[in-house]
Parts: C-alpha cells; sequence; structure tokens
C-alpha cells in the first residue's frame, strides 16, 4: 500500500493502493545474529490523489511510480529455533526512478508525469520471521515500513510512502 503526502499546502488528498515488488535480497552476516542486508528491488507503486481545480472541478488523479531500489538495512535475528526465527530491521532504501506515469480519469490511459524526480531516498523499518522448510531453505514473511525522505514529483512536492507484506524464500 502506497501513499502520496503533499507538502506544497493544497488541498489534495492522497488516497493508499496497492503496488507490487520483486527482487533479490541478500543477508550477509557480520557478527552472530547482526546480519547487513542489501539487494535489488523493482517496486512498482500506486497512489490516487483528488485535487480541486478551477471553477470547483475535482480531479481524480491515480500515479504509478516505479523504481529500482537498493535497501541498505541492519537485520538483527533471534537464534534459530526448531521452527521459525524472527528479526528486526532498521536501514533506508536509495531507488532510481524507471517509470512515472499518471492517469487524470475518465481516461484509461496512462500518460508520462512531467516532473518527477530522478531519485528516491526512505527510511526502513521491519519485522518479520524466517519459517524453516529445510536444512538450507527458508520462508520469509514480514511487514515493513518505508517513509519517502524525497519528492517524487515537482508538481505538489509529493513525498511517496508505503507498507509492504514481504514474502520470499531464503536460499
Amino acid at each position: 500500500m502506497s501513499w502520496l503526502t503533499f507538502q506544497d499546502g493544497d488541498s489534495r488528498e492522497s488516497n493508499p493502493k496497492l503496488g507490487y515488488a520483486y527482487g533479490l535480497v541478500a543477508d550477509l552476516g557480520f557478527a552472530r545474529n547482526y546480519y547487513f542486508s542489501t539487494g535489488l528491488l523493482i517496486n512498482t507503486l500506486y497512489s490516487q490523489a483528488m485535487a480541486s481545480g478551477q471553477a470547483d472541478l475535482v480531479q481524480d488523479m491515480t500515479y504509478r511510480l516505479q523504481y529500482a531500489e537498493v535497501p541498505i538495512a541492519i537485520k538483527l535475528k533471534t537464534n534459530a529455533g526448531s521452527v521459525a526465527r524472527f528479526y528486526g530491521q532498521f536501514g533506508f532504501t536509495a531507488g532510481v526512478n524507471v517509470s512515472g506515469k499518471e492517469r487524470i480519469a475518465p481516461s484509461t490511459q496512462y500518460r508520462a508525469i512531467e516532473g518527477d524526480d530522478l531519485f528516491r531516498l526512505g527510511l526502513l523499518i521491519g519485522a518479520g520471521a524466517e519459517w524453516r522448510l529445510t536444512n538450507s531453505l527458508s520462508a520469509i514473511t514480514g511487514l515493513s515500513y518505508n517513509n519517502g525522505f524525497t519528492r517524487a514529483m515537482k508538481d505538489g512536492r509529493p513525498k511517496l510512502s508505503y507498507t509492504a507484506l514481504n514474502i520470499g524464500l531464503l536460499f
């Protein structure tokens, strides 16, 4: 679920929408139960905004922003149990804009956003569990929150944040 928070004081309301991400993540151990977590994710985020225009005309806009992101985090894990191992993580994400599009209702076609920013930085906080499937394979489930530091585009100066349900396999 991602949403935009507008900074320019205009009357836009943002509603969260579902998006998706995929990629590879690596946990590199540097001490017992302490890991450096990084990777490469392609993150597609959607958000809907309602803006009041001239003559009380309300515009319904949907944004689709796609980033290639690199998370840089410290992950703290509990000792391995017979079934699961729990973790918490804290760090940052750095992203490069791959695509930025907007759709203004009633149109069904997306068009390129003029003035979308190239880079995105965000704060990453998360927690979850690694479920042991075999000796060398675990399923990962978790929740994370990513708070955007930088603006996503020039118009309205919105910051893009999201919460994510993380699901994956750890080899």
